[in-house]
């Protein structure tokens, strides 16, 4: 099969790779109808994270089951099935509280599983899934009639990108009346304006700097665009609320600044609720301590969100897929990592 490999900063390419097969009784086997590029794949990609040696890239994708193991029964051979971007086992104690993302037995795409052996990545052909009891969601639709409704990218967010967005609302403790602002404008970002208006926001200010995704914003669900940054950036949210702060915000990129900034614009007793993967921000427990914020957040748990989601996908209540505004199929898959890089694109959806 192919399949999408990272070599190093800037070295994606396109590569052929074993077949998958089920090596353990809990395994299935998936082809792969749609894949997508995240901007946390941008870290190695841009050589913030370090690639020791070449592997296999990519952590979100939807496809048919091609094969099951003799222990799986969540599913049948033939089913449309979306799978989060950690794999659990739904038994132990952190998946039973709602918390997959913190499985004893994670695993993630790209590496190894608890027997050693190797993850396919999602960018690519077929992919072999462990624990896939609990990993694979089917969506109870055939892939022709998801493909005849357009469905198909608005399920892919739901691997990973809509559904940290929402957790980044729920971690904030989103309800109804709150104001909240969000800190970031990529997908991840746009997809926290959805899930802070499902969870009852009154107003959402979204923090962007470009037209495009500031219009995908108020689609969303945005009531106020802000393009400032630093104390700039506070002025203009105080200005909006009549001299006020947020009740929530939601911090989607990851760095120092957005981690500052989420802090800045909630009131005293605020909340805020992190999803972007941390590469920088260093937290003053003094500062929650001073003002009573409440910080929660981390990686999401997709597979959690998923059942909460679905039945707004499916009746057309909310249009997540609207994130990717580029299609490519896998051989262009490094002008789909270099459109990304550049913000050329916000999400790249890749078909094999």
């Amino acid at each position: 099969m192919r399949a999408a490999v990272i070599h190093g900063p800037r070295d994606v390419r396109v590569e052929d790779r074993p077949d998958p097969k089920i090596l353990t009784p809990g395994d299935a086997v998936v082809r792969v109808v749609a894949a997508c590029v995240c901007g946390s794949d941008l870290w190695p990609y841009r050589g913030v994270s370090a690639v020791k040696k070449p592997r296999p890239i990519g952590h979100e994708l939807v496809g048919v089951v091609e094969a099951l193991g003799a222990d799986v029964t969540s599913t049948r051979v033939g089913d449309f099935v979306i799978l989060p971007f950690t794999m659990s086992c739904g038994e132990c104690q952190a998946c039973r509280a709602g918390y997959p993302a913190a499985c004893d037995l994670v695993t993630g795409f790209g590496s190894t599983d608890r027997w050693g052996n190797p993850v396919d990545g999602a960018q690519g052909e077929r992919v072999r899934i462990p624990l896939a009891q609990h990993s694979l969601f089917p969506v109870g639709r055939s892939e022709a009639e998801l493909e005849a409704a357009g469905l198909v990218p608005h399920l892919l967010s739901l691997a990973d990108v809509m559904s940290t967005g929402y957790h980044a609302a729920f971690s904030a403790g989103v309800s109804a009346g709150d104001t909240v602002v969000v800190v970031g404008d990529g997908a991840v970002g746009l997809s926290g304006v959805l899930g802070a208006r499902l969870l009852g926001a009154d107003r959402v200010i979204a923090m962007s700097r470009h037209d495009d995704r500031a219009a995908l914003a108020r689609e969303f669900g945005a009531t106020d665009v802000v393009a400032e940054r630093g104390e700039e950036g506070l002025a203009a949210v105080r200005d909006l609320l009549d001299g006020d702060l947020a009740d929530a915000a939601l911090e989607c990129v990851g760095t120092e600044q957005s981690m500052d900034t989420a802090l800045s614009v909630v009131r005293g007793g605020g909340r805020v609720g992190f999803v972007g993967v941390p590469h920088g921000p260093d937290l003053s427990v003094r500062r929650l301590f001073d003002r009573n914020i409440t910080i929660g957040g981390g990686m999401a748990s997709a597979r959690r969100y998923m059942e909460t989601l679905l039945p707004d996908v499916l009746s057309g209540a909310i249009v997540p897929g609207k994130v990717f505004d580029l299609e490519l199929p896998l051989a262009d898959v490094a002008e789909a990592y270099a459109a990304m890089d550049e913000r050329r694109a916000t999400k790249v959806l890749v078909r094999p």
